[in-house]
């Protein structure tokens, strides 16, 4: 089997494991992980935030658009520069969020515990040389 296969069939059951554990929810891993960021990082810029994601601007843009729409996000002024806009999860973020990273937490180790702790760090250490 070619590494970058096997690679993409392990990324492709990830996937579904996270789509099992957002079911009922209309969230992918871009705008999880914005929820995630966002948390980290009150008041992040959208700039910032595409930085962070490695979107362009206009993806970050969008991602921000979806995210204020659905009452998920806020774009308010930043105290240290009014021109400038910072963006906070709203109550109702916050809320899905720590739902969502519960049960997204429950599948990650249910996935995971197809191989040993040994195997997950193993695992994790190659990642990171294959992704930086």
């Amino acid at each position: 089997m070619h590494f970058g296969y096997a690679l993409r069939r392990a990324q492709i059951a990830a996937f579904d494991a996270f789509a099992s554990a957002t079911a009922g929810h209309p969230i992918t891993p871009p705008r999880y992980t914005a929820l995630v960021i966002l948390e980290a990082n009150p008041g992040i810029s959208q700039s910032a935030l595409g930085e962070v994601l490695g979107t362009a601007r206009s993806g970050a843009m969008m991602l921000t658009n979806w995210l204020v729409a659905r009452g998920l996000a806020e774009r308010r002024h930043r105290p240290e520069d009014a021109r400038a806009w910072g963006l906070y999860l709203t109550r109702r973020g916050k809320t899905l969020l720590g739902t969502l990273k519960r049960r997204v937490l429950d599948h990650d180790q249910r996935f995971g515990a197809k191989l040993t702790p040994a195997e997950r760090r193993e695992f994790l250490r190659l990642l990171g040389k294959l992704a930086p």
